[in-house]
């Protein structure tokens, strides 16, 4: 892009580094990464749970797996709907709800 042409998307442009953009997203959506880092824990112990299934199928260890990691992430999207819903209705000054 030339120093001369106007920005497409000029919010999305700014000279913040990559951290700081991370970091405001983080604060808007805390959630998640929650859900993120709650996945990556759930993939990590099944891993480990892996090697000590004892008799149980390679299948049915995997679909365990998959079903506990989507309702960690699943759980983590509805809490964060929740507080963002919470946020904005019913945190808001009373002024703001009158005009509404």
């Amino acid at each position: 892009m030339s120093t001369g042409q106007e920005p497409v998307f000029p919010e999305y442009e700014t000279d913040t580094s990559q951290t700081s953009k991370l970091l405001r997203k983080f604060k808007e959506t805390p959630f998640v990464p929650i859900g993120m880092a709650g996945f990556a824990m759930v993939v990590g112990y099944g891993l480990y749970r892996l090697k000590h299934r004892g008799e149980m199928k390679m299948s049915l260890h995997l679909i365990h797996m998959r079903v506990a990691a989507q309702g960690f992430v699943v759980g983590a999207i509805t809490c964060g709907v929740l507080y963002s819903m919470f946020r904005e209705h019913l945190m808001k000054p009373k002024e703001e709800r009158k005009t509404d």
